[in-house]
């Protein structure tokens, strides 16, 4: 009877893991668009880089060794032209940081578009500088490299509880991000607004997490991390 009883209580976790697995595989974007079926232009209401072409953040974070606040200035730009990644025309976003005024990083990031409105994200090429000097470039990836395939940025239409895989690259870029509110008001100094979805986005190298805030017509508007936040402070478009 007891054991009977087990075997049925471990049969039923089985099941509960195997349905659990198969719906973040589902949300995570398992079955990518082909490539050739991707599109630069991306107008996703909550990635709007079509009709937002440029965005400036601030905010301050901590310094990890000293403990002192840093004063963080991030500036995004999206680039005219599409660049070429992995046999497919992408959007680029050249996005610079500044901390306490020095330049310490330039980024491009790739994105590009489903034939159903999912934004995938494509890869990065990071130059981290100290002193004006190239020190590194931790985080960068391409889809096509190594077998990495691009990730979702964004679900067409994000639901709570929607979980999908942002990076997966072993060792070097591993994000997942889950939807955890919608219908949100938010209020940055750029502006309030309605209708703002926020996700909680989880580096499984580092163990860290921080929730964005991405609002229509907008996209980013915030980031609160363990150690910090940006705020949008002003942005442009081509309406």
């Amino acid at each position: 009877m007891h054991h009977r009883t087990f075997q049925f209580l471990v049969l039923l976790v089985a099941v509960a893991l195997q349905l659990a697995s198969g719906r973040v595989a589902a949300q995570g974007g398992s079955s990518p668009a082909p490539t050739d079926e991707l599109s630069p232009k991306v107008d996703h209401p909550f990635v709007p880089l079509a009709i937002v072409p440029s965005k400036i953040f601030t905010g301050e974070e901590l310094d990890p060794e000293t403990g002192e606040p840093i004063a963080i200035r991030v500036e995004e730009t999206v680039l005219p032209q599409p660049a070429h990644v992995a046999g497919m025309d992408v959007t680029v976003v050249a996005v610079d940081d500044y901390h306490n005024g020095a330049f310490v990083k330039s980024t491009e990031d790739y994105f590009a578009q489903g034939p159903d409105g999912t934004v995938r994200y494509v890869g990065e090429r990071v130059d981290e500088y100290e002193d004006g000097t190239i020190v590194g470039h931790e985080g960068a990836w391409l889809a096509g490299d190594h077998g990495a395939q691009p990730g979702v940025f964004m679900p067409a239409d994000p639901n709570v509880g929607e979980t999908f895989v942002l990076e997966h690259v072993p060792g070097i870029a591993e994000e997942r991000m889950t939807v955890i509110a919608i219908d949100q008001t938010a209020t940055v100094p750029a502006g309030t607004f309605d209708g703002c979805i926020v996700t909680e986005e989880a580096d499984l190298l580092n163990g860290t997490t921080e929730k964005k805030t991405h609002c229509p017509e907008v996209g980013l508007v915030r980031e609160d991390a363990p150690d910090g936040h940006l705020d949008l402070v002003q942005f442009t478009t081509t309406s």
